[in-house]
């Protein structure tokens, strides 16, 4: 455990090198977030029945969760050049566990999203969201909020060292832009028809977001939802875990395959 510690904490450092040498990334991906905040709650929003103000209330916590689950994209991409450039090959020749290079990455991303959730939460508070629960259920949001990140990139990370293709992972990834629009992270889905509710009720997001306007006192959980809606600290949790188990070891493995014996 000592061994994956220390490996992993120099894959950290690798990775925070990495960003800090492609500022213009970091820029745009904390950025995008606050465009996407403004443009849906002052022109999308002005479409539904939903005063203004109250709309960017409810919508601050499904962006925070649709950008959390953009760590598939991200992770993806990153995994998938690393793997393309021959980089994953030179660490497997090194004496270093074998998590330590996936578990860096995911960790590295962490603390990126961390730190760019802030400007984020500023503007949110200029257009009128507030945290209107108590601080112990705040805290609660933002470590789901992390924990979803989290998940997210372990899957990206799989599906990067996947294709082993830059343009592949780019082309990919860019389909994730469509699994918040299918969930609650924009919408309510209580005007849904019955198939298409059901379908963006078990989507993982509709949970994770569910929790946080819950936790953060922004909106109720919905009558009539499904299970991990109607529950949704214990379904997001649920939903993090069973993709954990499925994505860690998966990434793990797939890395220390190595590309001769997944050809």
């Amino acid at each position: 455990m000592s061994t994956l510690a220390y490996d992993g904490a120099a894959m950290l450092g690798r990775q925070l090198r990495r960003a800090r040498n492609n500022p213009g990334l970091l820029i745009l991906t904390q950025t995008m977030p606050i465009s996407m905040l403004l443009f849906f709650g002052y022109v999308f929003g002005s479409a539904l029945a939903v005063p203004g103000e109250e709309y960017r209330r409810f919508l601050v916590p499904g962006l925070l969760v649709a950008t959390a689950a953009g760590g598939i994209m991200t992770g993806m991409f990153q995994a998938a050049q690393d793997t393309h450039r021959g980089v994953m090959d030179r660490f497997r020749t090194l004496p270093m566990s074998r998590a330590a290079v996936p578990l860096g990455q995911v960790v590295a991303d962490l603390v990126l999203t961390a730190a760019g959730t802030v400007p984020f939460l500023l503007v949110g508070l200029a257009v009128g969201w507030r945290i209107e629960g108590g601080a112990l259920a705040a805290a609660g949001a933002f470590a789901l909020l992390l924990l979803f990140r989290f998940t997210a990139v372990w899957i990206g990370v799989f599906l990067g060292l996947l294709t082993r293709s830059e343009e592949a992972a780019g082309q990919l990834g860019g389909a994730t832009f469509l699994l918040p629009l299918l969930s609650s992270a924009y919408i309510p889905t209580e005007g849904l028809p019955g198939w298409l509710r059901t379908a963006a009720e078990w989507n993982p997001i509709s949970a994770v977001t569910t929790a946080l306007r819950d936790l953060f006192g922004n909106a109720p959980v919905p009558d009539g939802a499904a299970w991990p809606v109607a529950h949704p600290v214990a379904g997001s949790l649920a939903w993090c875990a069973v993709l954990l188990a499925v994505f860690v070891p998966l990434a793990v493995r797939t890395y220390a395959a190595g590309p001769a014996r997944l050809g």
